[in-house]
């Protein structure tokens, strides 16, 4: 396997950056297992094998239900999800994948039902983080579980 660039170590200004819009999600008007939801389905449908490790550990730590982690892949059938967080993991499919002809008004509606306009804004912010995440990981292959120490994910107790 070809080894790839450490785009953090090339890019530090960019790599800052964004951990400071990461970082800001802390003080988001969305909670955060949604927020964990959230990182971890788009993780899911971008194949980013090091955000999905780092965001399931994450969520386990704040005390997400591993059966809500197992389900996640298919929360439209799953019993487990409430009508707020369906509503965010529509809004971060749709924003993951865009569709040829933009987000529909149907889709909207659903999201804009379950949260503020401030709320909305937030979590839009929260989907284009871990999307710009995903595709720095995967075009550069970063190791799963590589910044489990770093970001004490160890604690999680899934190694």
């Amino acid at each position: 396997m070809t080894q790839r660039v450490n785009y953090m170590q090339q890019s530090p200004e960019f790599t800052k950056k964004l951990m400071e819009l990461s970082y800001a999600e802390k003080s988001s008007s969305i909670e955060t297992k949604i927020i964990h939801l959230v990182h971890i389905r788009a993780s899911q449908m971008n194949g980013c094998g090091f955000c999905l490790d780092m965001h399931v550990k994450e969520a386990k730590i704040h005390g997400e239900r591993e059966l809500r982690l197992y389900h996640l892949a298919i929360w439209r059938e799953s019993t487990l999800f409430d009508a707020r967080e369906r509503a965010a993991l529509a809004w971060t499919e749709v924003l993951t994948k865009l569709p040829e002809h933009g987000v529909s008004d149907e889709i909207y509606n659903l999201v804009r039902e379950q949260f503020t306009e401030k709320e909305i804004s937030d979590l839009t912010y929260s989907i284009m983080a871990i999307n710009a995440w995903n595709r720095a990981n995967v075009a550069f292959r970063t190791e799963p579980g590589s910044a489990d120490a770093a970001f004490g994910l160890t604690k999680a107790g899934l190694n």
